[in-house]
């Protein structure tokens, strides 16, 4: 199946994981809300919605930019509403926009806890919110968040409780979104990577993670192509794993995905 003349709206999408599901769905022709607040480039963070929309309209898609902070509801809203009034219609939402500090209680600052809560938490069930009307209408609607698999296990929580609530809060909002939208027949589902991603956010980590020890984004965007090409009635509820996903789709050979041929990457956070 394809995502041809589907309308996604996609925040965080100026960059790493929600670019590269954006220029998968833009290879099929696909219209692409840039959601995210990256109106000009981060000195250490390369990439803004403009530069992603021009990567977008070249792969074969329609872009657009919007500068949106999914924290604020009216910015939320009027995004929505740019993006309706440009492409008549939302079929699919992608809360892909996140903010991670792996600190434990006693060095993480309120602000970046209110930060992660915000952007993580609010901003996917805000945006989620705004869309409905328009998912309501839409042919196979999804709903696809980057989240884990709901753990309750003390190991992922203790070192970096405030992160760990907030993805969680995620799956969540997948959880609750699933059985409140199953007589509708809109889909509600959750997508993370088997292994650590090669983003350019590692750099916010300060270079713990070398980029040897992990997987392309593109893993993560044929997983979530392949799940949002499905039939919206038959697929919700589930914490998809991409590697699993892929599997699924007959994909053996995962060697292309690895940053350095040949190496070995980590497994990502809340996996065992």
């Amino acid at each position: 199946m394809s995502l041809k003349g589907k309308t996604l709206f996609i925040t965080g999408a100026s960059r790493g994981i929600g670019k590269a599901i954006a220029l998968r769905a833009a290879r099929d022709g696909a219209n692409i809300v840039v959601a995210a607040k990256t109106a000009e480039e981060h000195k250490k963070l390369p990439g803004t919605i403009y530069s992603a929309a021009s990567e977008i309209e070249a792969a074969g898609g329609q872009a657009l930019p919007i500068v949106t902070d999914v924290r604020d509801e009216e910015s939320v809203q009027a995004a929505v509403k740019q993006a309706v009034e440009k492409f008549g219609s939302i079929d699919i939402v992608v809360n892909n926009a996140s903010a991670i500090n792996l600190t434990d209680t006693a060095n993480t600052p309120l602000r970046r806890y209110d930060l992660m809560m915000g952007v993580n938490v609010r901003g996917s069930f805000a945006v989620t919110q705004a869309c409905l009307p328009y998912l309501k209408k839409a042919t196979n609607p999804h709903i696809l968040t980057l989240s884990p698999p709901p753990s309750l296990q003390p190991k992922w929580f203790g070192p970096h409780v405030a992160y760990t609530i907030s993805k969680m809060n995620m799956s969540l909002l997948t959880l609750g979104w699933a059985e409140e939208f199953n007589d509708i027949g809109i889909a509600a589902n959750a997508l993370w990577p088997r292994t650590i991603i090669d983003t350019v956010a590692l750099a916010m980590l300060g270079g713990v993670i070398k980029p040897e020890h992990c997987r392309k984004v593109e893993i993560v965007s044929d997983a979530a192509h392949a799940i949002l090409t499905k039939p919206a009635r038959e697929c919700s509820g589930n914490f998809f794993i991409d590697e699993d996903v892929l599997k699924q789709q007959g994909v053996s050979d995962f060697a292309t995905y690895a940053v350095v041929p040949g190496s070995t990457p980590m497994t990502d956070l809340f996996l065992d």
